[in-house]
């Protein structure tokens, strides 16, 4: 075949998805899409069916979302010049021809008229769910705009897909353009031994130094980041990284000023065309809070019940820091805040987390989360042959998986029947080539429509610190944290049996989407989920009783400042998208940093409110623009649905199946509120989690 984008093999080949091969291949899916789409928007002659209307919508670009989303993978996984400059040649037609769908008069008026059949009148279940959230997908895209409005429809989402790409372009080469070679071991005091070594390493792979003259190259990655603003004992240092993140995007010729507000610009236009006085009352109207003045009244009422908390623990970490340097209290250095912070937990507890990394070799973390999940859910995960090859391989039956780096690894789950339900990848270290961050994506979900069990195809990616020439990938607490966390999102679209694909998995409510992910961390503290993957990568010994006891005892430390950090980039992204009308002639900066305000530490000198390097907010049309909140808010869910497991064991093959059942398997077939009440027998409980993070009456 000499399309490879358009290959329906279930084992992608990735070597054969060449730069060359975008344009054409695109642009025959797009032809075929929208000859299916011209079709049904022409043919008023028939009878109408769901079949014929709402199912043959839904297969209509099939084949173009399938295509198109391995051209967006591979230049999130393996960026470089030539399939960037393919992937911003055909986004602008592909971003066009997903604005026109909802806006096609006859496609419009044929759903309409379906919607008023007899048959559509009298559907139940997910049929009836699609067609109702088809329409309200259509209204919101602009489906009953005059033709001169629709027309600049398109083109408002024909531009915040261009410019959005170019943000999340700028961050990434912006990141890559920094670096800090360190050349006098001795400037790196306090740092762990294994973020020394993978700098060193760094440096050998940038043919930097030798192994009599030495050196040891840092990036804004940040498994090399982190520990210097962590640890190292000099300032210095500390102060190079800090500043480094802080003007990601911001200087010429990655600069993102201009584009973030032609972003809020655009979007806010779109929201007036449609009839919605903002972009987060657009994007929440379909969502479980309903509209941008509830998502901020949420935001809201946690800051004020955790503020009282996060003075104090500022108040106390200033006092050790004064303690410690033997000063009078006063404010400090950015920089200095996560090294003050990790020594004064040192102290508190006892307990200094990278003491941990031993025990979370990055293939015993993986086994045991398996282990987990297949006592939990009943299924079984086994490992499958990974074949890379930087040169396009010729199509064979070879029983293997072709990945995209050397370093990918294949599994396949299976149901116990030994069905095989899916299969996924995972991709858990930093290239240059690499965006930043962890996501979990879905490849291909296969049809479970008629009585069909294709299996579904999922990725799960990272940025966790590599091994070096001596030791394995060592991960950090929070780095398990991650991996369990993406995980929860891919069984998500794994476990999902909803016969609509567009409604499968993980295609939910973003702000319920996250507790299948945020509820899998709960095992990584739990002593008898850790016990089955927590081994010393050189003796196999479990976590020593008093290093787990420091870990648990230093759990809830600063629990108020994470939250409302957290707090603090969804009052950031509500504010922007509720009040751009009133702030586009401000300096959007200045004014975000007013905002922030009641959210921050006293410092020496001003934090960026890191509006240049948001990619959550601003490397997507939408993305979690509006619904930075989600996370908060998925927390009070994630945190009241494991008390079910607290009460009738973490490790209850029943409640896992219920949770899978009725949760994981369900994907947007139901409202999300009617699928956590039927999981739980009752609302959500919204201090759940206040209990959890022992913010409660503070």
């Amino acid at each position: 075949m000499n399309s490879p984008f358009l290959e329906e093999d279930f084992r992608v080949h990735w070597s054969r998805l060449t730069p060359e091969q975008v344009e054409p291949d695109i642009a025959q899916a797009l032809l075929e899409a929208k000859a299916n789409i011209d079709a049904l928007a022409g043919d008023a002659s028939q009878e109408l069916t769901f079949g014929n209307t709402m199912l043959a919508l839904e297969e209509a670009d099939k084949k173009l979302t399938v295509a198109w989303g391995k051209v967006g993978h591979l230049n999130s996984v393996k960026d470089f010049k030539e399939l960037r400059e393919a992937f911003n040649k055909m986004l602008p037609q592909v971003s066009e021809f997903s604005a026109k769908v909802p806006l096609n008069e006859g496609l419009w008026k044929r759903v309409k008229a379906y919607s008023e059949t007899e048959e559509a009148k009298e559907l139940v279940g997910t049929r009836k769910r699609y067609l109702e959230e088809t329409i309200a997908s259509f209204k919101n895209s602009g489906a009953d705009l005059p033709p001169d409005k629709k027309e600049r429809m398109k083109a408002i989402q024909a531009e915040l897909a261009k410019l959005t790409q170019k943000y999340s372009e700028n961050c990434l080469d912006s990141i890559n353009a920094w670096e800090m070679i360190v050349e006098n071991e001795d400037d790196l005091s306090g740092l762990p031994e294994l973020a020394k070594e993978q700098a060193l390493q760094s440096a050998k792979g940038k043919e930097m130094g030798t192994d009599e003259e030495p050196k040891w190259r840092f990036t804004l990655q940040a498994p090399s980041m982190t520990p210097v603003l962590r640890y190292a004992e000099k300032e210095a240092l500390r102060r190079e990284v800090w500043e480094g993140f802080s003007a990601i995007a911001t200087k010429d010729p990655y600069d993102n000023h201009p584009l973030v507000g032609q972003v809020l610009a655009l979007r806010q236009e779109k929201a007036e065309l449609l009839g919605f006085n903002n972009f987060a009352d657009l994007v929440l109207d379909r969502r479980m809070a309903k509209s941008g003045d509830c998502a901020l009244a949420f935001e809201d009422d946690l800051h004020t019940k955790i503020k009282d908390q996060f003075d104090r623990e500022n108040a106390d970490l200033d006092a050790f820091r004064a303690e410690q340097l033997r000063i009078g209290l006063e404010p400090m250095e950015p920089w200095d805040v996560a090294y003050w912070a990790e020594r004064y937990r040192q102290a508190k507890y006892d307990f200094d987390e990278e003491l941990l990394r031993s025990y979370f070799p990055v293939d015993r973390v993986l086994n045991g989360l398996f282990e987990i999940t297949q006592k939990l859910f009943g299924v079984t995960i086994r490992e499958a042959e990974a074949i890379y090859s930087d040169t396009p391989t010729e199509m064979n039956s070879d029983p293997g998986y072709e990945v995209w780096n050397d370093d990918v690894k294949v599994f396949e789950l299976f149901n116990q029947s030994e069905k095989h339900i899916g299969s996924f990848y995972t991709d858990w270290f930093p290239r240059e080539s690499k965006r930043s961050g962890a996501w979990m994506n879905y490849t291909l979900t296969g049809d479970r429509s008629n009585g069909k069990k294709e299996p579904h195809l999922g990725q799960i990616h990272g940025n966790m610190s590599p091994p070096t020439d001596d030791k394995p990938a060592l991960l950090s607490h929070n780095d398990v944290l991650t991996v369990f966390h993406e995980f929860g999102h891919l069984i998500h679209h794994l476990f999902g049996e909803v016969e609509i694909k567009s409604m499968n998995g993980v295609n939910v409510a973003w702000d319920f989407v996250e507790l299948a992910s945020q509820i899998m961390e709960n095992w990584c503290w739990d002593r008898r989920g850790l016990d089955l993957f927590a081994r010393h990568y050189e003796t196999g010994e479990k976590i020593p009783d008093d290093l787990y006891e420091k870990m648990i005892a230093a759990r809830n430390f600063n629990a108020a400042s994470f939250a409302m950090r957290q707090l603090s980039f969804g009052k950031m992204d509500l504010e922007m998208h509720i009040r751009y009308s009133e702030l586009k002639d401000e300096d959007l900066e200045e004014e975000m940093e007013s905002v922030l305000e009641p959210y921050m530490a006293e410092r020496k000198r001003k934090v960026p409110v890191h509006l240049y390097n948001f990619g959550h907010l601003f490397s997507d049309p939408t993305g979690y623009a509006a619904g930075y909140y989600s996370y908060k808010w998925a927390e009070v869910l994630d945190a009241d649905a494991f008390t079910r497991f607290e009460k009738e064991g973490i490790l209850n093959t029943d409640t896992g199946k219920e949770f899978k059942d009725k949760i994981l398997s369900k994907g947007n077939s139901e409202d999300p509120l009617r699928l956590f009440v039927d999981f739980m027998g009752r609302e959500p409980d919204p201090e759940a989690l206040l209990r959890r993070e022992g913010l409660l009456n503070g």
